[in-house]
């Protein structure tokens, strides 16, 4: 397959985390995806790699695009700092248990959506958040999770949080 698609919404509160994000093959469409992220940048939509630490990018190289347009340096600060650091130790922390299998890891690229609200105030939790979604994320991702019987048995009883019904 070469085009996986992963979704979670972890935590509450103003630090609440939602990850969408693709993996796929850097030949396919995740791979052109990753590409145009890196080379379309706007105002308030700063995309980025996610590193470990400066000079320590994660593989298989993730893409972060921001979900909401940032608001200013603080919102910036976070997103560069433990979202960033989430989302890289995510997907190496995946790579080592076997999520996302070692041998992949060149081959594939994630393009990952982040969402840090602008009134967003603590980074401890904008990193666990963001670190346990991306985490879920990738491994729904991997499984192909849920599965179209899954979403047909729960559709009935869904309730979504963001809703207002």
């Amino acid at each position: 397959m070469s085009l996986y698609i992963g979704e979670a919404l972890v935590g509450e509160g103003n630090e609440v985390a939602h990850i969408d994000l693709l993996i796929g093959d850097k030949t396919g469409p995740v791979g052109t995806a990753f590409s145009n992220a890196l080379c379309s940048q706007t105002a308030g939509h700063s995309n980025l790699l996610a590193v470990l630490e400066p000079n320590l990018a994660v593989k298989p190289a993730t893409v972060m695009i921001t979900k909401v347009t940032i608001k200013g340096a603080k919102q910036a600060v976070q997103m560069f700092g433990p979202a960033q650091y989430a989302v890289a130790k995510a997907v190496a922390d995946s790579v080592e248990e076997g999520v996302i299998p070692k041998d992949q890891a060149e081959d594939l690229v994630i393009v990952c959506g982040v969402f840090i609200h602008w009134e967003a105030s603590d980074d401890k939790k904008i990193f666990e958040y963001n670190y346990e979604a991306t985490k879920l994320s990738i491994a729904r991702a991997m499984k192909n999770e849920p599965s179209v019987d899954e979403m047909i048995a729960k559709k009935g009883a869904a309730a979504h949080p963001f809703s207002g019904v």
